[in-house]
């Protein structure tokens, strides 16, 4: 198992990775599963953008794109976050950049876990789950 924090055109500062890397680790076994090879990568609006247009065929801006590498109960993925889209939800949700960053980084592990987001009864699932582990954060 491992987790790692990459950058693509952009360079933001991240605090606390190592505790960042258990906390993600301790949701995982949480929801009875074993953590796999994860990968957040953090960038560009237009980058992506691209990658939406690309692989989803969806035009339009977002906070992230989860890859799902998931086998079994064995979580393992890609986690792209838009750090733009991070900034303006920080804004539009008055809560800090880190608490943003955190939100969406424990939303993308919550894919990887199973959840989905599209109906109104997945994004209230969806959104308990990120409350319930934003809140055993602590550092």
């Amino acid at each position: 198992m491992a987790i790692f924090f990459h950058t693509i055109d952009i360079n933001p500062r991240l605090k606390h990775k190592t505790a960042l890397k258990r906390w993600i680790k301790d949701c995982i076994l949480a929801e009875k599963k074993s953590p796999g090879d994860i990968n957040i990568i953090f960038c560009s609006d237009e980058h992506l953008l691209e990658m939406n247009r690309t692989h989803l065929n969806h035009d339009y801006y977002t906070d992230i794109i989860t890859f799902d590498f998931t086998v079994l109960d064995c979580v393992s993925g890609d986690l792209y976050i838009s750090h733009e889209r991070l900034q303006e939800n920080s804004t539009t949700n008055k809560t800090t950049l880190e608490n943003e960053t955190y939100r969406v980084i424990i939303h993308g592990v919550m894919h990887l876990c199973g959840y989905k987001d599209k109906t109104k009864m997945d994004i209230a699932t969806m959104r308990s789950k990120e409350e319930k582990y934003l809140s055993k954060l602590s550092f």
